[in-house]
């Protein structure tokens, strides 16, 4: 196995423990870190399928950017899975660095889903190739 291919593997493996892990929180009421995990499982599978690409980045900025270029525009996924992937960003940031500012629970929910979305359709890229 590659080094890039192990990495995959380890990054699809972070995104499984961090749904996990995000649906854990929830039950226990840790929405704000619930919500966070759920947004780092999105961002482990983005950065798997974009190694799979031969891409790496450093910041997640870069991770997103780089999912809707070569991934949204392309129609290999949706608009709305584009547009999950960076809401599932800002609800991590309030999760985060809100302040006073809080995730609620149907929030948290509904990262949670939008997350385990966005993997399944990370992971029926992976196996298309």
């Amino acid at each position: 196995m590659s080094g890039y291919e192990q990495e995959i593997v380890a990054n699809l493996e972070r995104a499984s423990q961090s749904i996990q892990a995000a649906k854990e929180l929830a039950r226990q009421g840790y929405y704000d870190f619930a919500a966070s995990r759920a947004y780092y499982a999105a961002f482990y599978g983005a950065s798997a399928v974009l190694l799979n690409e031969g891409l790496d980045f450093n910041k997640h900025s870069g991770v997103i950017a780089s999912i809707h270029q070569r991934f949204v525009k392309t129609e290999k996924l949706s608009k709305e899975q584009g547009k999950d992937l960076n809401w599932l960003f800002e609800m991590r940031n309030v999760g985060d660095y809100g302040g006073t500012e809080h995730v609620s629970q149907p929030q948290t929910e509904q990262a949670i889903r939008a997350a385990e979305n966005f993997l399944a359709a990370v992971n029926s890229l992976l196996n298309k190739g």
